[in-house]
């Protein structure tokens, strides 16, 4: 019994100090956190810019359509014609605007997923082990906004 007493204290004594000795480890070790102001790298990216001036491209293409429209509808006096001008048209606009919202939506998730590259990248190149967004954070982290901005097309 003595000795099964023994080996249960020499079990828990060297678990105790095993994990004593891993807390020591892992503690010693800080993180390094940075922060990125996500918002400025949306606004000075060159490809977010490209894609707003071709939406304000697409959608004058569009209001052009609707005044065409308008201009042929209000030529007719059948109003026979004048549903099938108005049916006809409402479906061009409606393919017109869905397919640039689908358009938009893919180049928008593609320079997301860009940003998100050029972050994480950077981040590793840099050893953080976290990375936050800066409006996110009160207080604390490195901000590595220019670092990333540089290495952006």
């Amino acid at each position: 019994m003595t000795k099964k007493i023994s080996f249960l204290f020499i079990c828990l004594m060297a678990f105790a100090l095993g994990y004593s000795i891993n807390n020591i480890a892992i503690s010693d070790t800080a993180p390094k956190i940075a922060v990125v102001d996500v918002q400025r790298l949306i606004q000075n990216s060159s490809q977010v810019k490209q894609l707003k001036a071709d939406q304000e491209k697409k959608i004058t293409e569009m209001q052009s359509t609707i005044q065409k429209a308008q201009a042929e509808i209000a030529k007719e006096t059948d109003p026979n014609k004048i549903a099938a001008l108005e049916e006809k048209y409402r479906n061009q606009i409606n393919d017109q605007k869905l397919a640039l919202d689908k358009d938009y939506n893919d180049k928008l998730t593609k320079i997301d997923s860009e940003i998100r590259a050029s972050v994480i990248e950077k981040a590793k190149s840099l050893n953080y082990n976290l990375v936050l967004p800066k409006s996110m954070v009160f207080f604390g982290g490195e901000d590595i906004t220019d670092a990333i901005a540089k290495g952006m097309k």
